[in-house]
């Protein structure tokens, strides 16, 4: 028995000129909103009280080192030692939609134009919000574990890396991606359903790098369908019951299970580097299950929520045991590895490789990099020398055979370019230990690092542990490979960035805490050294919020193209308002529902709301037009099963009025369709 508290909030922020943080593409902005994003906290605890755990699992691309110093700063204020660097995981489910802006690392400045204050805002204050809410619910409960098989839901995007582990390693397992999804479940003691964890390995890249529209891809979708089906009657987003589906060691697992074709051939790409014979490696790309991205993040989507489903309702083994947690921040960019007693190797400072500007068969790169590259490009070397610098003849020879194109280790304005001080954490909740690791392990990876913590565990004292890896933690360090499969430098490899040895480095550490808490030394390890926060300028590439205008005898929230007077279940209703910047209304409210599709009640001559800006059938486009006018277009892609009868759909937003050369101010208004009619097919 445990004491247990679930809690979710919304942390969606600004869905509009916002660069999307994922696939790294400067063109890929929000322009709209197709799901809403959420922190959902999950605490757990001793009886007693002694010591308790939080995991966070939030709909965004990863964590960064500067959301959770912000977050764990805010918790301290609050509630003073109970919530710290130790017992609080925050992990990211990678999803590719969300809006960037949150890092302090400047290499992320460059895809998402700098640090974007209201996007880190909304994350930090959504994370706080979710785990105050498991705070105030927790209550005493039981914990339950499951696990089982996902099949057509994945593939290894880089199998030509994967093969080059050893063969009597690969032999031991039956597939060159991770199938197994683990869950686990939350009931308070009578039995009343709390909420549900699973974790498993796939990218949330479904929808693909031509997506304007802000969500949380595949995982979200089973989130939305697992929430949807608990809380009966409640509009998304609302409801007790909190089910995340949390990422795992997804580095080289891919969710477009049709592979890589030549987007203007049509032949297979799925070679060693990704290249089609007419337009290279940029016309490279993998294809979903469906018809088109939508269809295909709704039916991975589908694959997780079925399989965790029916783990949820057979979960019979039952979790007990004490809570416990370690955490060290360690220099990543100097680590000694001891292979064996006679062989020492070490770490280096962080630096990407040529492949990493290639992009992945998920979201190709721009200019002419392919992946697999072991050789430097005179002509991008040149450019790089005279712009950024050389990389130093020590860190060339510390990445081989990476050939380096940028040495981030060595950069170091405004700020460093990546991180140095690295997060490495362990939470055990009786026989679970989930380990958070700060990026994304490749298959392979994940199951050496899995294996040795769980034989650590085993030889001292603790046998039959659950292993699990909770990805994207706390901070971001890019992709962690094995030796092997760094050697032929595809994405995920260049960028490694702590070199060939990452890996083995991260299971010495790893190692180290999970025989902190099999022997209950926890307290003796040595905290290392604290991770900097620097004070940022809010400097910034996305355009300045001005005035909004409206057309000639036009006001905020006419309609402009009006709804069809009837439908059938499955058309898509659309409506086009004059619109105004979204912006506006995150930096007003940051719950602020953009559209709602009603039904009109006869009984009570009232309007009932059915659907609202976070449900999967709705989706808000906003277009920019010139001089402050913007317009935006609400679709209702109408689901099976919608009952008959009279519906609107109705726009909410915030426009921004200009009182004096120095004063603006927000100003509410809405607006609504034409009635119309839904029949049965």
């Amino acid at each position: 028995n445990y004491l247990v508290g679930v809690g979710r909030a919304d942390c969606t922020g600004p869905v509009a000129e916002i660069p999307l943080m994922g696939y790294a593409n400067p063109d890929q902005v929000g322009g709209g909103l197709l799901m809403r994003l959420y922190s959902r906290a999950f605490i757990m605890a001793d009886l007693d009280d002694a010591k308790r755990v939080v995991f966070v699992s939030a709909d965004i691309g990863m964590v960064s080192q500067k959301l959770r110093l912000e977050v764990l700063k805010k918790l301290k204020i609050k509630y003073g030692d109970l919530y710290r660097q130790d017992n609080v995981i925050l992990s990211g489910t990678h999803t590719h939609s969300g809006p960037g802006g949150y890092f302090q690392y400047t290499l992320f400045w460059i895809t998402s134009k700098g640090l974007i204050r209201p996007s880190l805002n909304a994350v930090i204050n959504g994370i706080v919000k979710s785990i105050d809410i498991a705070h105030q619910n927790m209550k005493r409960g039981r914990i339950f574990i499951n696990r089982g098989t996902v099949e057509n839901s994945q593939i290894n995007r880089s199998p030509f890396s994967y093969l080059e582990n050893p063969a009597s390693e690969r032999n031991r397992y039956s597939s060159d991606t991770d199938k197994e999804m683990v869950m686990l479940k939350m009931v308070d003691r009578n039995g009343q359903e709390l909420g549900l964890i699973s974790w498993f390995a796939v990218h949330p890249v479904s929808m693909n790098n031509t997506n304007h529209l802000v969500n949380s891809d595949n995982m979200g979708y089973a989130s939305y369908l697992f929430e949807q089906e608990k809380n009966k009657g409640m509009l998304p987003g609302e409801g007790p019951f909190v089910a995340a589906f949390a990422s795992s060691n997804l580095g080289d697992v891919s969710p477009n299970t049709k592979g890589p074709f030549c987007i203007n051939t049509g032949e297979s790409c799925n070679n060693p580097q990704s290249i089609c014979p007419i337009g290279g490696a940029t016309m490279c790309m993998a294809m979903g299950p469906g018809e088109d991205m939508f269809d295909s993040t709704r039916i991975i989507g589908q694959n997780l929520y079925v399989k965790a489903r029916e783990l949820y309702e057979k979960a019979s083994q039952e979790v007990t045991g004490p809570v416990s947690s370690a955490h060290q921040w360690v220099n990543m960019s100097d680590v000694s590895v001891e292979l064996n007693s006679t062989h020492k190797v070490k770490t280096c400072k962080p630096a990407l490789g040529h492949s990493f500007a290639a992009g992945t068969i998920d979201g190709v790169g721009a200019f002419n990099f392919t992946q697999g590259a072991v050789e430097g490009d005179p002509f991008w070397d040149e450019i790089r020398d005279q712009l950024l610098g050389e990389p130093s003849n020590e860190t060339k020879a510390c990445h081989k055979p990476k050939p380096i194109l940028f040495s981030t280790g060595e950069m170091t304005r405004p700020h460093p370019w990546h991180p140095d001080i690295v997060d490495v954490q362990i939470a055990a909740i009786g026989s679970l230990a989930i380990i958070a690791v700060p990026g994304e392990f490749t298959t392979m990876s994940g199951r050496r690092l899995r294996e040795a913590v769980k034989r650590e565990f085993d030889s001292n004292g603790m046998p039959r542990m659950d292993v699990v890896i909770a990805g994207l933690c706390n901070v971001y360090t890019h992709y962690i490979t094995t030796y092997e499969e760094y050697q032929v430098q595809r994405y995920e490899a260049a960028s490694t960035i702590y070199g060939p040895h990452t890996l083995s480095a991260y299971i010495q550490l790893y190692r180290g805490l999970a025989r902190a808490i099999a022997t209950n030394t926890v307290q003796d390890l040595p905290r290392g050294p604290e991770p900097p926060l620097f004070s940022m300028s809010n400097l910034t590439l996305v355009p300045l919020l001005t005035a909004d205008r409206t057309p000639v005898n036009r006001t905020f929230g006419d309609v402009l193209q009006e709804v069809r007077p009837q439908y059938q279940v499955r058309e898509v209703a659309e409506v086009t308002f004059v619109g105004a910047n979204p912006r506006n209304s995150a930096e007003n409210a940051t719950e602020h529902n953009f559209l709602t599709v009603e039904r009109y009640d006869s009984a009570s001559d009232s309007w009932k709301v059915v659907q609202n800006d976070a449900s999967w059938d709705t989706r808000f486009y906003w277009t920019k037009g010139l001089l402050g006018r913007s317009n935006v277009t609400i679709e209702w892609h109408i689901p099976h099963g919608t009952e008959p009868g009279i519906y609107r759909i109705r726009y909410f937003g915030h426009y921004k009025k200009q009182l004096s050369i120095s004063h603006t101010v927000s100003v509410p208004f809405e607006g609504t369709s034409s009635r119309f009619e839904v029949t049965a097919l």
